[in-house]
């Protein structure tokens, strides 16, 4: 056997706060090696006395055997100096340079932790207890490296049995920054409100007289029987506020979309368990797994009950024919989905121990499109008059962090909102990044920097539409600056000039450049599955302003991330008020409607028709027809608003995309516009009946007026809305289908990138990726950040850095 000699063992990845270090220490001491393990902000180091069979053996068990939550990106091993070690121990943390490791997002609460609520003495019933593998991250820290002091935990010292744990290198809350229990650690607090919305001074607290310790159990007691009986809580998570009530009760969540001032956007459902799902919506097992994984998003499930028998809003089960349990109508008003979520939080499992509900609505805790809240006295303030209790802690937030929401298609989960799980895991590019800014979108913001050879996504931010979701943009910008240590020298933006991410860039006052939307959306894309080279890109979404100076929407491009060439689009076409035309979907409707029948749109005496005032309707066609605050779009978005509009699916918007979200919702599988049956839960399948495509032009320009053409002709005749919607979902698939075969036949590139705010449609991305693989064409798509908006940011992150490394800039 070889004698032992000293190695120097180097790993990179998301291995900080989450018990790594503990668990090499543990590691080293079933293996009887001797050393040490340090962690650093820009790795973590170990060093150890071996020889090389042990130290092969070593290595492989900390690929195998780390923590849940870690993601081990490379490990570098080298030999270096003898030196005799006496045991293994575990180093301070040291900071070495501007350089950082991975801050690891926030882990939902373990199995064991939650065990240790019924077992430990100073944690029983106690919510905020954790360990190395479980509890908040990146709400609570300030700093790097990620240790107590630097995290909203300083506030709270470590009694004397928690600090033994917490210097136990066996423990398993060895280093665990936020470990804490009853006699030291965060506290809630319920503030009961009386029916004047004023605070019942009887019942502010629940404390025991004698101890003065929080009565949690009673809290959680007292918290269940108010949603139980109908009422409002709002209550603090993780990342920030949310607000609760019994999602079948239907009474309490139309107050609740009253107090939120929420018309028609679904609420997310957090359910008991995965049982609990199951009575209420579908449940496959790829969905669950991402339910139950240690991130525990939101996922978008069909209704068990079907599109055709989901109560309306407004309209009480009918329990002689309800054949399965529903929730009430207002959560989902009118679509056959639920956001469904599991419990992450300990005080999430002690309140359903005590509610009767299996399903209590979690919606964030803001008003209008506001930023999720996370002061205590912000909350009290404005929540408080719309609820009937405030259920908060005296832990600081340091980052708000929404939830994240998406779904799963063609087996695969793909985001629709990046934020609590994900944020701030970056994304590994094959390009260098240092120093870039990328401020991103205005829908669904989400901003990126550039470090090292990563792109380290914000969390979702917003809409910059209003004075509150700026200041946390710019707020958000200055923290992650701070943490990830650092100061850009290059920003890149959107070429829209007045998007408020573009104007913050102009007041960094650094050396900027301007980047086309959708070639951002293509580039994204590519940067995540590590491309650089020609593709073709398909590029659907509602608005993005393009190099002709009309808004674009609906891009074939061949692109690598230097440039791109637009080869194909859908015709252009007039967009009546600008951009009042995406809040009033019906105008979109008469603009298409006018470019094949001009005036005598108002013989066609369209059921849609109804629901507009017919002055109104008669100055949109005048101004489409003086050219009056119209501009072209060909956003494929628009087309989607004009259908739901023809419909009369969605003819006045409450909510961003809610007419082409309200389209796919109509599809029914029972109707021969959906393949005969050939349909499947993921949009996939061949197009095998041919009457179930609309026709339309083909070429550079697309024409879609024989679709709209077929689509009255069909309304006229009395087809089933459903069945119409998927004949015109077909019809776009194969659009798309015969364009990248065209371009593919011309060009020679095998390989798609599909991405916009329209591929979250899962009908059409799910049939759309199903057809294009069985042409024989590689399809790639946005799996670690969403399709929308808040993926753009990389997409100018991996633009920037490309030109900077070729001298283009």
């Amino acid at each position: 056997m070889e004698r032992d000699k000293t190695y120097l063992i180097t790993v990179w990845g998301l291995i900080q706060g989450v018990g790594f270090r503990p668990f090499v220490y543990r590691l080293a001491y079933d293996h009887n090696l001797r050393g040490w393990v340090n962690n650093t902000n820009e790795n973590v180091q170990i060093a150890i006395n071996a020889n090389p069979e042990k130290l092969k053996d070593f290595i492989e068990q900390i690929r195998l055997q780390a923590p849940p939550a870690s993601h081990i990106e490379a490990i570098d091993c080298r030999e270096v100096k003898w030196e005799e070690f006496d045991d293994f121990r575990i180093l301070d943390s040291e900071s070495l340079s501007d350089a950082v490791t991975e801050v690891s997002p926030d882990i939902a609460v373990c199995a064991d932790c939650l065990q240790d609520m019924k077992r430990q003495p100073n944690r029983m019933d106690y919510p905020f207890l954790n360990c190395t593998n479980c509890g908040p991250r990146f709400t609570i820290v300030r700093d790097l490296p990620y240790d107590r002091d630097h995290t909203t935990m300083q506030a709270f010292k470590m009694c004397p049995a928690c600090q033994a744990e917490y210097g136990n290198p066996l423990d398993r809350r060895f280093h665990a920054q936020p470990t804490a229990c009853r006699d030291c650690g965060p506290v809630y607090s319920l503030v009961l409100y009386d029916s004047q919305k004023t605070v019942d001074d009887q019942n502010f607290e629940f404390r025991k007289q004698a101890s003065q310790m929080v009565d949690h159990e009673a809290i959680a007691a007292r918290t269940a029987a108010i949603i139980d009986r109908g009422g409002i809580v709002a209550v603090k998570g993780l990342g920030g506020f949310f607000m609760a009530c019994d999602a079948r009760n239907e009474d309490a969540v139309r107050r609740l979309r009253a107090s939120k001032h929420r018309e028609g956007k679904p609420f997310a459902v957090m359910f008991r368990d995965p049982d609990a799902i199951r009575e209420f919506c579908m449940l496959d097992p790829r969905e669950q797994e991402e339910l139950q994984s240690w991130r525990r998003p939101i996922v978008i499930l069909q209704n068990r009950m079907g599109s055709d028998s989901v109560a309306k809003p407004g309209q009480e089960p009918d329990p002689a024919t309800d054949s399965v349990m529903q929730l009430a109508p207002s959560v989902s008003n009118g679509f056959p989905t639920t956001g469904a979520m599991l419990p992450y939080m300990p005080f999430h499992y002690m309140l359903f121990e005590k509610v009767q509900t299996p399903a209590i609505v979690m919606t964030s805790g803001n008003l209008a499109e506001e930023p999720i809240m996370i002061s205590n006295t912000e909350a009290e303030e404005i929540l408080g008059p719309v609820s009937d209790a405030i259920l908060h802690y005296n832990r600081d937030i340091h980052n708000r962090c929404d939830d994240s929401v998406g779904l799963v298609v063609n087996d695969r989960f793909r985001l629709l909102r990046r934020s609590r799980g994900y944020v701030p895991n970056p994304v590994r590019l094959d390009l260098e990044t240092e120093g870039i800014f990328a401020a991103g979108a205005e829908l669904v913001n989400c901003f990126a920097l550039g470090k090292g050879s990563q792109g380290i996504l914000s969390q979702h931010i917003g809409d910059l539409k209003n004075f509150e979701t700026y200041e946390f943009y710019r707020e958000t910008y200055e923290r992650f600056k701070r943490l990830f240590r650092l100061e850009p020298s290059l920003v890149v933006h959107d070429l829209h000039p007045d998007y408020l991410s573009t104007r913050f860039v102009k007041e960094l006052n650094l050396k900027a450049i301007a980047v086309q939307h959708h070639h951002a959306h293509i580039a994204s894309v590519m940067a995540e599955h590590g491309l650089n080279e020609k593709v073709i890109g398909v590029s659907f979404d509602g608005t993005g302003l393009g190099d002709d100076g009309n808004i674009w929407g609906s891009e074939f491009l061949v692109c690598d991330l230097e440039g791109y060439e637009r080869v194909s689009h859908l015709e252009y076409m007039s967009m009546p008020g600008g951009d009042k035309a995406t809040q009033e979907p019906w105008r979109m409707a008469v603009s298409y409607l006018y470019s094949i029948y001009g005036w005598k749109l108002m013989e066609l005496d369209l059921p849609f028709m109804e629901k507009i005032d017919p002055e109104s309707l008669e100055m949109v066609i005048r101004s489409i027809e003086k050219k009056i605050n119209n501009p072209l779009t060909c956003g494929a978005g628009r087309l989607f608003d004009a259908v739901s509009a023809l419909l009369g699916i969605c003819t006045i918007s409450s909510f961003h995309a809610e007419a082409p979200m309200r389209l796919e919702a109509s599809i029914r599988a029972d109707h021969p516009g959906d393949h005969s049956g050939d349909h499947d839960p993921a949009g996939g399948g061949r197009i095998k009946d041919k009457q179930a495509i609309y026709p339309f032009t083909a070429g550079n320009v697309i024409a879609v007026g024989p679709i709209i053409t077929k689509i009255v002709e069909d309304i006229k005749n009395g087809v089933d809305r459903g069945q119409i919607s998927a004949r015109f979902h077909n019809a776009i698939a194969a659009v798309i289908l015969e364009t990248v075969n065209r371009i593919n036949m011309e060009r020679g590139i095998r390989k798609v990138c599909l991405s916009g705010g329209t591929f979250q449609n899962k009908y059409l991305s799910g049939r759309i990726e199903n057809l294009l693989s069985e042409a024989g064409l590689e399809v790639l798509v946005p799996l670690q950040l969403p399709a929308n908006d808040g993926g753009i940011a990389l997409g100018q992150l991996a633009i920037a850095a490309r030109r900077r490394s070729m001298g283009l800039i």
